[in-house]
């Protein structure tokens, strides 16, 4: 499955941003959709995951109450509604995809297939 991410630009504190992962030579059925982020000279940083068939979706400490994660079915994507954006929000966005247990959500070396990214700014 090739998997493409959009919907990022510039926006200011307190803002708010809808992210889409659209997934195309394939379907999403049986995987885990993960968002990562990576800040310049940062490492990447698990954002939330979840089951494409639903279930409780991980979410890192740091976005808990603002992202959401949400599931389209007839557009088939996976998209991430950010609320309450902060400057420290600010990365390229990724999504992936896994077939991991829930205990390997949060690492990115359990995804093996990727997104481009999308660019999210968060300044005034």
């Amino acid at each position: 499955v090739q998997l493409q991410a959009s919907g990022g630009g510039l926006v200011q504190p307190g803002g708010s941003l809808r992210l889409s992962c659209a997934a195309s030579e394939g379907t999403f059925n049986n995987y885990v959709i993960g968002w990562f982020r990576q800040a310049p000279g940062k490492e990447r940083e698990f954002v939330v995951a979840d089951r494409w068939t639903g279930g409780s979706a991980v979410y890192a400490d740091s976005v808990k109450g603002r992202f959401t994660i949400s599931k389209d079915r007839i557009k088939r994507t996976v998209n991430l509604q950010m609320n309450s954006l902060k400057p420290e929000d600010t990365a390229v966005y990724y999504c992936a995809t896994s077939r991991g247990p829930t205990s390997t959500w949060r690492q990115p070396r359990s995804y093996n297939n990727w997104g481009q990214g999308t660019l999210v700014t968060v300044s005034s």
